[in-house]
């Protein structure tokens, strides 16, 4: 399909061109799937940010990270990741320390608590993931996996930290 055959086909169902169909369609996606997680996050009274920080430090574990490794780490952009480290600190899921050697640096490490409380979200995460896309089949997942990193490669300043 040509250039003005796709601005054309865009433009008749409402759209200014394609690459914003393709936008919008990708954020009513992820409205729609980010719904049922957040339903399933709120009955461990965690938001889908705090699992992520949770996730990343049981990889790190037991060592944990810094501050700003963790949070270029996380799948979306956190304006304030000292309050939520604070939250999870208070539920005694996460903890933070200076090292002797650097004061200015904020070291983070899951907890047992921290542990055990992925251990209770596991199974249900999982069934929420097929429920959200489990009608695809193995190889359309992993198409959309591709695809979605060549969108997104060009705008991420480092590509590989993101998990």
């Amino acid at each position: 399909m040509t250039e003005p055959d796709r601005q054309t086909r865009s433009t008749r169902r409402g759209f200014d061109s394609l690459e914003q169909e393709v936008f919008l369609n990708l954020w009513r996606t992820y409205d729609r799937l980010r719904a049922l997680e957040e339903a399933l996050f709120a009955q461990f009274d965690l938001t889908p940010q705090q699992y992520n920080v949770l996730r990343i430090l049981a990889c790190a574990a037991p060592d944990g990270c810094q501050t700003l490794e963790l949070a270029s780490r996380l799948v979306s952009r956190a304006p304030d990741i000292t309050r939520m480290l604070d939250k999870l600190a208070e539920r005694n899921l996460i903890a933070r320390h200076r090292p002797a050697d650097n004061r200015r640096v904020v070291s983070v490490a899951i907890t047992p608590d921290g542990f055990k409380l992925l251990d209770e979200i596991r199974e249900p995460l999982a069934a929420c993931h097929h429920r959200q896309l489990g009608h695809l089949s193995r190889k359309d997942l992993e198409q959309l996996v591709r695809l979605l990193h060549e969108v997104r490669d060009p705008h991420e300043s480092d590509a590989s930290s993101w998990r």
